[in-house]
């Protein structure tokens, strides 16, 4: 409960202080400066990729196959753990990006143009989110910490490059990240997709039958 939501809620409250309070912060526009300083053909094409696996190529279809899966497969908590994680995330950036209308920044010309509002970043929100919940799912197997690597290197990946691409200050990735683990967490312990909610195996069926 520390570490999954009262963290990161915190983090996003003193952020959310301090965007209300100014529309900069102090390392926001320092650190855009310098990613854009970084800038190369190499670099481009890897966080272009980045961003576009973020939400249309990656987030969202892989969202879909995995909420689908887990229907069809009988793991019906899951699948709803997982949907309100998920969608409910997606929601709650919707809601933050109405209620703050922050500006995204403006310091040069984006490689992939962006026209909505900025804070918290959407990107981020859907890529934690979505790496979370299933590290969350998967954290009582011996899979948990393939997941987890790989889950973060993703969702770095994809915070990193929007901060590069000049679409988001760093401040809206924090903050995004912050909401989505915090959201996630607190499902999870509403919803506990580990009890319940699948098929039972065909020796313990027998055993309740026999029951």
């Amino acid at each position: 409960m520390f570490l999954g939501i009262a963290m990161p809620l915190s983090l996003f409250s003193e952020l959310a202080e301090e965007i209300h309070g100014a529309d900069l912060l102090g390392f926001d526009e320092a650190l855009l400066r310098r990613a854009g300083q970084s800038a190369s053909p190499a670099l481009d094409q890897a966080m272009l990729l980045a961003s576009d696996l973020g939400y249309a190529w990656g987030v969202v279809p892989l969202v879909v196959l995995v909420f689908a899966g887990l229907l069809l497969a009988g793991h019906i908590r899951r699948a709803t753990y997982f949907g309100i994680a998920v969608g409910g995330s997606a929601l709650l950036n919707l809601v933050a990006k109405a209620v703050f209308v922050r500006e995204r920044p403006s310091l040069w010309l984006s490689l992939a143009p962006e026209h909505s509002y900025s804070f918290p970043s959407g990107h981020a929100m859907g890529a934690m989110s979505l790496s979370a919940a299933i590290v969350l799912m998967l954290w009582h197997t011996r899979w948990r910490w393939p997941a987890l690597v790989l889950g973060l290197g993703f969702t770095v990946w994809v915070g990193s490059s929007r901060v590069y691409l000049g679409v988001h200050y760093p401040s809206d990735i924090l903050a995004g990240w912050a909401a989505a683990l915090a959201w996630v967490s607190a499902v999870y312990l509403v919803v506990r997709p580990r009890h319940g909610g699948q098929r039972p195996a065909p020796a313990q069926a027998g055993a309740d039958d026999a029951g």
